[in-house]
């Protein structure tokens, strides 16, 4: 199994140095939000990105894909009523699709919960039919780019719109773009979703829907910091991958870092070879 590190976990530290200590604590790949890269991701140029995922090479490590899309430029909504600013907001999607191509990346994970809730007084069904046309261009761009664009279920607490895995499915099938599908977080799927992950991952994997998975506990921290068992969930993914139903990377996505960004990102790699040791699984 491979395993990356949502690199906004390091976020006190440069970029170069996040590559660093990813690789030197045994991560395979940093999953990059674009906000930590530039105050306004827009602002960055093709030379420039390419550097960056250079960058992680000379540590020895990938630059897995992107992930935390829409926190910059501010404002933005695939939800709102204001076709100028969904405009706007699919321009930045499909300029992110882009970004992730020349970083290096393979796959996009479109959580960004307040820029699609449904906007107060709107209705859910509309909401949905103006995020479908926005996904549905940003599907375009990643098909173009040859990346995949994940709509990520997440819990009641953040979003309105897109909670569980058969909603993401629904969306994805309407969609149907080879380029567009869903994944599982497992906090938020922890939280609201009726099956435990490992039913939910031998369910969904097999229809080839599901292009991501991150590991994260309910409680917001590291996978090993809280009730939720891993290592069920790593026990389904290798036998989904045996099967030939998940090829993807295991993204790591604490929340809460305790005790820090460093320690929560040391304990979770421990944490997780530990299992596969466990469980006679070799690294890689």
């Amino acid at each position: 199994m491979k395993f990356s590190l949502c690199n906004e976990v390091l976020k006190e530290l440069p970029f170069e140095a996040q590559c660093r200590s990813a690789a030197a604590l045994g991560y395979d790949a940093l999953e990059v939000a674009p906000f930590t890269l530039a105050a306004d991701p827009m602002d960055l140029g093709d030379a420039e990105a390419r550097a960056f995922g250079r960058m992680a090479r000379d540590h020895g490590i990938e630059i897995s894909g992107l992930h935390w899309l829409l926190v910059a430029p501010a404002g933005l909504s695939i939800t709102s009523a204001d076709a100028a600013l969904r405009q706007r907001t699919t321009a930045v999607m499909q300029r992110l699709v882009e970004l992730c191509a020349l970083l290096g990346g393979r796959y996009l994970v479109h959580g960004s919960p307040r820029q699609r809730s449904v906007p107060p007084g709107d209705t859910h069904a509309a909401a949905l039919e103006r995020a479908r046309e926005c996904l549905a261009a940003a599907a375009r761009s990643a098909q173009q780019c040859d990346v995949i664009y994940c709509i990520e279920p997440l819990a009641t607490a953040e979003t309105d719109l897109l909670n569980t895995v058969a909603q993401a499915v629904e969306l994805v099938q309407a969609i149907a773009s080879p380029a567009f599908k869903t994944m599982i977080d497992c906090s938020a799927a922890g939280q609201v979703e009726a099956e435990d992950v490992p039913a939910l991952m031998r369910r969904w994997m097999p229809t080839g829907h599901i292009a991501h998975v991150q590991v994260n506990d309910p409680n917001r921290r590291g996978p090993g910091q809280g009730e939720m068992r891993f290592a069920p969930i790593l026990a389904a993914l290798r036998e989904m991958r045996q099967a030939g139903h998940y090829q993807g990377i295991v993204a790591v996505e604490p929340f809460d870092y305790v005790p820090d960004g460093m320690g929560s990102a040391a304990r979770a790699i421990g944490y997780l070879r530990g299992l596969e040791e466990a469980a006679g699984v070799g690294h890689g």
